[in-house]
């Protein structure tokens, strides 16, 4: 897994460090299985958690998108780190559950709940061209395949856009084989975004994210992601090691944009 890129000691972002007190209730069926719990702030947070699904990789790939998504302008729900201690879930009558909790014990992560939030339908909700157009360049960017029709991962809360569900992103990291590749892909899975018509302004969003997201940024916002998170198995790399391979993907994917932006704008000419 070697990389070209040397880690400079950029500070990570300030996330806060909660302690999950109350397990409510899964928010829906498949393989991650993300829960609603509250910790003790008093809040309530979506939790995904690391013993489910795809593991930490999800959980590095949800920080790492939506840390991305918010410095671009856009809205994300906060991003916590929520902590399951060992004697946590002991009492839940779900089997599944309980497995799923005890899997998780120790750093999980966590969006704060958008309480009275609509899923965002495109036939009834509007979108701007500039959020529609920001939106398509980021997945473009992240290599996000989940912001199709059939999941559109977007809410309506206080009658504005939020993006949530960036779990799918940076998927070469569940193999890492090719991943030079992978930096430079034009990424045509775009063709099935749900916002692809109505982003008409792709340029000006190339222009105003290659303004916003600077190197020490995307720096900034890999640093966050906890050591334990980041392992590569079969491998020897050190976590600052395996942080430099996502700070490479996204640095050099950002310095080429032309590609996928390209992909991007032939794919809603087809489209329109």
């Amino acid at each position: 897994m070697a990389n070209n890129s040397e880690n400079h000691i950029i500070p990570p972002l300030d996330l806060r460090h909660q302690q999950v007190t109350r397990y409510i209730c899964p928010l829906r069926e498949g393989g991650s299985l993300p829960g609603l719990a509250e910790a003790d702030d008093g809040f309530k947070y979506v939790v995904k958690f690391r013993g489910a699904g795809h593991g930490a990789k999800a959980l590095v790939a949800e920080l790492i998108g939506g840390e991305i998504a918010r410095a671009l302008g856009m809205r994300v729900p906060e991003i916590v780190f929520l902590n399951v201690d060992e004697a946590f879930g002991r009492t839940e009558g779900d089997e599944e559950i309980q497995d799923l909790l005890k899997a998780s014990r120790g750093l999980n992560l966590g969006l704060h709940y958008l309480s009275g939030a609509m899923t965002f339908d495109p036939v009834v909700n509007d979108v701007s061209d500039h959020e529609a157009s920001m939106t398509v360049w980021l997945d473009a960017f992240i290599t996000n395949v989940d912001r199709t029709v059939r999941n559109t991962n977007m809410l309506i809360w206080n009658r504005e856009l939020w993006l949530i569900d960036h779990g799918a992103t940076l998927y070469f990291h569940h193999s890492w084989s090719g991943w030079e590749k992978a930096m430079l892909s034009p990424f045509p899975y775009i063709k099935d975004h749900t916002l692809l018509k109505f982003a008409s302004r792709l340029d000006e969003a190339d222009a105003t994210a290659r303004q916003l997201l600077t190197d020490d940024k995307i720096r900034s916002i890999v640093n966050s992601v906890p050591d334990e998170w980041v392992t590569h198995e079969g491998s020897d790399a050190t976590p600052d090691e395996i942080k430099n391979v996502y700070i490479s993907f996204l640095t050099t994917r950002l310095a080429n944009s032309h590609i996928f932006l390209n992909e991007a704008k032939n794919a809603r000419q087809a489209l329109v």
